[in-house]
């Protein structure tokens, strides 16, 4: 059997938000498991580009694959693979930008489902990007969301941005001009931004509130201050390994002795034993999620599957 290679296109046509939920729902049951196996993200770095690589066992699923993309200051280029676990044929080459949005979302919707209020209906959005978007998608189809205030540093493309969102998700989204008043008084906050530096002030978040910290993978990127994470009650990763490497909102505060890794929870850890994420409804808790091979290759086989169905794809000559 042929391996295909399935376009953005191809993906768009038989991937979204829902199904997304769903498949990263199991990815982190199954890493509890044992059944799912993560290996976390490696940079090679030359002139003027960056090559990152990471795989991953899905066990369950009976594949395995890798996700590598480049990075340049123009743009970046994502492919995800996926292989039969049995033969270690490659099954599909998969263009991966929009399937990474939508996995990076719903990581983040899961951590919702456990960890906000469930009468959480106010989020505060930082960014106004593609993961932007797809956050947004997944909380509110976590929780029943009825406003939204999003700020990016572009104030034309946040408005842009809140007008497109609002049809999308059916629910009012306004921009915003401050980042304080972003964060303050909301049930959800969301850092989905390519900043180096804290968005807003932590002592202006209220208590109660439910924090996605999605943006930086990188030692010497940070969305929250200090005083966020000295007021989060409860602090889950989507791996724990994997932010003790590239987690830079975590890695100077743990050194500063503000936090301490054996402090935090992995998210699979929660979804697995099926608790809340919060104690009571005062806490503030923070998910922070730095993407996950095992979360790519999940929805890399059912994107394989849904093509192969639908008759989409170009059969590869090997």
């Amino acid at each position: 059997m042929a391996a295909l290679y399935i376009t953005e296109d191809d993906v768009r046509s038989v991937m979204d938000m829902e199904k997304s939920l769903l498949i990263t729902h199991k990815v982190f049951r199954e890493l509890a498991s044992g059944r799912a196996i993560n290996i976390p993200r490696q940079r090679v770095r030359a002139p003027g580009i960056i090559l990152h690589t990471m795989s991953g066992a899905n066990e369950y699923l009976e594949h395995v694959g890798w996700k590598a993309y480049t990075t340049t200051k123009e743009n970046a280029r994502f492919h995800v693979a996926i292989y039969d676990q049995e033969t270690g044929e490659m099954r599909a080459l998969i263009e991966g930008d929009f399937l990474g949005q939508l996995r990076t979302g719903a990581a983040s919707g899961v951590a919702t489902e456990y960890m906000a209020r469930p009468d959480s209906k106010v989020v505060g959005l930082f960014g106004a990007g593609l993961q932007a978007r797809t956050q947004l998608q997944a909380i509110c189809l976590t929780r029943n969301i009825d406003f939204v205030s999003v700020y990016s540093r572009n104030y034309e493309k946040c408005s842009q941005f809140a007008e497109e969102m609002t049809e999308l998700c059916d629910v009012e989204v306004t921009a915003s001009h401050s980042p304080d008043e972003t964060a303050a008084e909301k049930d959800i906050v969301i850092c989905a931004t390519t900043s180096k530096a804290p968005l807003f002030d932590g002592r202006v978040l209220d208590e109660g509130t439910h924090l996605n910290i999605v943006g930086s993978n990188h030692r010497a990127r940070r969305e929250i201050d200090r005083t966020t994470i000295k007021r989060a009650d409860v602090i889950v990763c989507d791996d724990l390994e994997q932010c003790k490497i590239e987690a830079g909102d975590f890695i100077q505060p743990v050194e500063e002795g503000i936090t301490d890794w054996r402090l935090m929870h992995n998210l699979s850890e929660i979804v697995a034993e099926r608790q809340t994420g919060r104690a009571t409804s005062e806490q503030v808790t923070l998910f922070k999620s730095v993407g996950l091979a095992v979360e790519d290759v999940a929805m890399g086989v059912e994107v394989y599957k849904l093509a192969v169905e639908e008759g989409l794809g170009v059969e590869l000559p090997f």
